[in-house]
């Protein structure tokens, strides 16, 4: 944007494909990493606890605890650190490559779903005007890749339909999510 560098954060479930979240920053500083990755624990961190909870008591001995994947920028790992340490599990520095390497977890939905995002911005002219606007952009680009756009590897479902949010938007599904919003905004 206008010559600089800006972030978009994701954080995209790798069954689902559903973005669980998303923030746009002007720098990836440890601040920054905290606050994306607390909109993560403020909307998973129950589902986290309990499947914690379970694998601690499992007599199986087989530690199988939610893990996250990460490149290899660190304040990601320190961010994680200081918000799920011991309930998850982070596999950091994930080369794009990794079946090489045989690691088990890839970070190939983020991949896919941010060379989306560089597809689509690179037909905007001149790039963003602002930093607000390529906020909303984005903003609006993850609601409708989890509520609007079908996606092929999950059979024609929307991440959302699969992740079993099902808000009923109908055949015209973004008329149908601003509806949706507008009866359940409160704002009379």
């Amino acid at each position: 944007m206008k010559g600089k560098d800006h972030y978009d954060l994701n954080c995209i479930d790798s069954i689902t494909k559903y973005v669980g979240a998303h923030l746009f920053v002007d720098k990836r500083s440890l601040k920054n990493c905290v606050e994306f990755l607390s909109q993560i624990k403020r909307n998973c961190y129950s589902q986290i606890l309990a499947n914690y909870y379970i694998k601690k008591f499992d007599k199986t001995g087989k530690e199988k605890l939610i893990t996250f994947v990460s490149d290899k920028f660190y304040n990601y790992k320190n961010a994680f650190n200081k918000l799920f340490y011991r309930v998850a599990k982070l596999q950091f520095g994930v080369p794009i490559a990794c079946k090489k390497c045989n690691l088990e977890h890839n970070n190939n939905p983020i991949e896919r779903y941010n060379g989306k995002i560089k597809d689509r911005t690179k037909t905007i002219r001149g790039g963003f005007g602002s930093f607000e606007y390529a906020e909303a952009f984005l903003n609006l680009r993850h609601i409708i890749h989890n509520f609007v756009n079908p996606h092929q590897g999950l059979g024609g479902k929307t991440p959302a339909k699969t992740a079993e949010i099902n808000l009923r938007l109908g055949r015209m599904k973004l008329l149908g999510l601003i509806k949706f919003m507008a009866q359940n905004s409160g704002d009379d």
